[in-house]
């Protein structure tokens, strides 16, 4: 019997839901499905995490009981994800799972938790496209794309594009049929009512400026990682 290959999802105080609920529950479905995966999510402890958004999480295993996933995925959010780049037991998970996954991901800002790991140096990545600067401060070159694929390490761009990333890790897994599949199942299939984000015109600053208070915020303590994060 082949074994299980598990997918652990990292979840820390603060986080943004959707950065993991998405490609969770498309990932989630390999089970569902009997395709031979499983995904879970893991934290420091068992104890509920606040969210940026009104409600709370509880992950189903600690660190110590997914010490080697086949997969890593790492999410993203604010403030409390700026903090977790200097939360050197978070990072210490990450690096010794990523050490033996086949597949270490992250989506939006969760890609500078990778990159403060120690995971990004050398490599194309993405990240929330307000961020996307941030990534040079760990060896990383960013690049414009919903999602990258660099070796082992994939990165995705903000929020929403974490499920455009878990449906493409499904298509190498497991086939296309069943991409389609999945995709169908949650009726994947975006249509904004305002249409697509005009690039073009939009107005960066706002976004720009807060992301910045935030990493103001999260590494408030840490004055040297602030100053590379936030470097012309």
């Amino acid at each position: 019997m082949t074994a299980t290959r598990t997918f652990a999802f990292v979840l820390y105080p603060g986080l943004t839901p959707l950065d993991f609920v998405g490609p969770l529950q498309v990932l989630g479905a390999l089970q569902e499905f009997g395709l031979g995966f499983e995904a879970v999510t893991v934290a420091a402890d068992l104890e509920p995490l606040h969210t940026d958004i009104a409600v709370s999480v509880t992950a189903s295993h600690t660190f110590a009981q997914v010490p080697e996933p086949f997969g890593l995925i790492v999410p993203g959010g604010g403030a409390p994800t700026f903090a977790a780049l200097a939360d050197e037991h978070l990072l210490g998970y990450v690096r010794r799972a990523a050490g033996t996954a086949e597949l270490v991901g992250s989506v939006c800002t969760g890609s500078l938790v990778l990159g403060a790991a120690g995971l990004l140096e050398g490599r194309e990545a993405v990240t929330h496209w307000a961020a996307m600067p941030m990534l040079r401060a760990f060896g990383a070159t960013p690049v414009s794309r919903r999602w990258v694929a660099d070796g082992p390490v994939r990165t995705a761009a903000g929020v929403a594009a974490g499920i455009d990333m878990a449906l493409q890790l499904v298509a190498e897994l497991v086939g296309e049929d069943a991409c389609r599949m999945i995709q169908s199942a949650i009726e994947y299939d975006p249509r904004p009512p305002l249409g697509p984000i005009d690039w073009s015109g939009l107005d960066r600053e706002p976004m720009e400026s807060w992301l910045r208070s935030q990493v103001q915020q999260g590494l408030a303590a840490d004055p040297e990682l602030r100053a590379r994060l936030l470097a012309p």
